[in-house]
């Protein structure tokens, strides 16, 4: 398949068998395709908006272990995330990248004081050998005068010295994007946009495809197995399955402000703990701009659209004062997001900041698979592991991959695309990716940014695609 074309994968959805339909095109949906297709499975993909559209592009932009989960006895997540990071960093170094983070150690109002500087030093030793130490470099205890060197609007009197040490950076929806078009034009995939699915087809008791509408168009997409990685949405797949209980999801809201990085001057990332509570907020520099987060707070609103309040937007901007010379204020603020973890329910934990961040896989008994849970992933890890869900009891036997020969042969690693060199896009349109010519993004004025709204000179640097076209 030498491009994505949208009408031609609705007409491939309405007339082909396929052995595997994967429901929802954030970063989960697009790693289940591609390991898929790159096994040899005849694979299809539909969602409901638009590629990434969701937390997929709403997230804090960081591919990361998660320093925090070790205080939480997480080992194996972190472990397990640092690989992906590793792996991501290796596959998409385009779109993945090394990020020095800066721990300040400050010394007053419950912060974090010098007592307990030891006690942070040792959980980064345990961090990289948790597999930090992967990137290629080990932190370090910088003194104050490097640590202002870094963030010179630090409070100097609280500053205590800080630490040092390394993660990655992403783009989000990019990463999403390049994923999708790797399975797409790379293993043959088809992937459609906007296409909604409204019901689950049944055959002897089994889940084996589903309705599909796109374009007011009814299509019925027939697959041996079907993989729900919808997200947030989980439930509202699940309940077209009346054999399957629901999974009682509990969507966390996390929002990031966005400031004019005069206002922070960070040439690298920060964490800064937040006063009486038990959380830590970012600080990270992006093209001319800084921007802030993220919270981690219920959410009972509309799925499709979280909002955030000035509540949202005090409390980062506290956090933040708290260690900086030069508060921030609300005129400050020229962009925000937020986005929602679909995290698992636990009625014993009042926070969701303490819900455990690892995903989870079901299959209910007329055989549709879930997985969810956990923050947005890297899911560009390669090779892919021999226990997937659609692997076994799929009720389908799926090609052998090109080159195959035998049931133990791996096909070759897939090379993620660069989809645009140098720009940004925060929620990508409606649109056909083809991997020859180079897909070209303009840089209007931000008629219809989500983020910016109708200014042209705002928090995604006026990189705001609008519709991608070809060149």
């Amino acid at each position: 398949m030498a491009a994505f074309d949208r009408a031609e994968s609705l007409q491939r959805l309405a007339e082909e068998r396929f052995d595997l339909l994967v429901i929802g095109g954030g970063i989960t949906g697009v790693g289940v395709a591609l390991d898929a297709a790159s096994r040899g499975l005849r694979t299809a993909l539909v969602e409901q908006d638009d590629f990434a559209s969701g937390t997929s592009s709403r997230s804090s932009k960081l591919v990361h272990g998660g320093l925090r989960y070790l205080q939480q006895g997480e080992v194996r997540l972190v472990y397990e995330a640092l690989a992906e990071r590793q792996v991501a960093l290796r596959n998409a170094p385009h779109l993945v990248r090394p990020l020095p983070f800066l721990v300040p150690i400050l010394t007053r109002d419950g912060l974090v004081g010098r007592r307990l500087a030891r006690a942070l030093g040792g959980a980064l030793w345990m961090y990289d050998l948790t597999g930090g130490l992967r990137i290629g470099k080990v932190h370090r205890r910088v003194s104050r005068e490097a640590a202002l060197a870094h963030m010179p609007t630090l409070r100097a009197g609280r500053l205590a010295g800080a630490y040092l040490y390394y993660d990655a950076q992403a783009d989000d929806a990019r990463l999403t994007l390049a994923v999708g078009r790797t399975a797409a034009v790379g293993y043959g995939a088809t992937l459609a946009n906007h296409a909604v699915v409204t019901g689950l087809l049944d055959d002897g008791g089994r889940i084996r495809g589903a309705v599909v509408e796109a374009d007011g168009e009814r299509l019925e997409v027939r697959a041996e197995a079907v993989v729900n990685a919808s997200g947030v949405w989980a439930d509202e797949v699940r309940a077209l399955d009346e054999a399957a209980e629901p999974l009682h999801l509990r969507p966390a809201k996390g929002i990031h402000v966005t400031v004019p990085w005069s206002k922070v001057r960070n040439d690298i990332a920060a964490i800064v703990p937040v006063p009486r509570d038990r959380r830590s907020i970012f600080v990270v520099p992006w093209d001319g701009f800084t921007y802030i987060g993220t919270t981690d707070t219920d959410y009972d609103g509309p799925l499709d659209d979280p909002q955030c309040t000035p509540e949202d937007v005090d409390y980062l901007l506290d956090a933040v004062n708290a260690a900086l010379t030069e508060p921030l204020h609300r005129s400050d603020v020229v962009g925000t997001w937020a986005g929602l973890r679909p995290l698992l329910g636990d009625c014993e934990s009042e926070r969701t900041a303490d819900l455990s961040r690892r995903h989870t896989v079901v299959r209910s008994p007329r055989g549709l698979v879930t997985v969810t849970g956990g923050s947005s992933p890297p899911t560009a890890a390669w090779p892919p592991t021999p226990s997937t869900p659609w692997s076994s009891n799929s009720g389908g036997a799926g090609r052998a991959a090109p080159g195959a020969s035998g049931s133990s042969a791996r096909p070759r690693p897939p090379t993620l695309p660069s989809t645009s060199p140098g720009g940004t896009a925060a929620r990508p349109r409606s649109c056909s990716l083809s991997s020859t010519p180079t897909p070209r993004w303009p840089r209007p004025s931000c008629p219809a940014c989500p983020t910016c709204g109708p200014r042209p000179s705002t928090a995604c640097g006026g990189r705001w695609p609008g519709p991608l076209t070809t060149s």
